[in-house]
């Protein structure tokens, strides 16, 4: 998986359309009015990319949390 990600990163900017499927619109809405016109002026592909990587830095930080976690005690 690191492989991948450092293979990723030295593309630069890569542009992936992205499709969401049965999201209800109430939540979409939701996140539009509460998130994205107060903190990003409107501009659902910023808040979008923004929620992305913070969901991912806290997944790296977590899964770093756990291996730590699990690693054997040294003597």
């Amino acid at each position: 998986m690191k492989k991948e990600t450092a293979t990723l990163a030295t593309q630069g900017d890569l542009l992936v359309d992205l499709t969401f499927r049965n999201i209800p619109a109430s939540l979409l809405t939701e996140f539009v009015e509460n998130i994205v016109k107060p903190y990003y002026n409107g501009n659902l592909n910023a808040a979008i990319q923004d929620l992305l990587i913070k969901a991912l830095s806290e997944q790296e930080f977590v899964h770093s949390h756990i291996t730590h976690v699990r690693k054997p005690m040294e003597v």
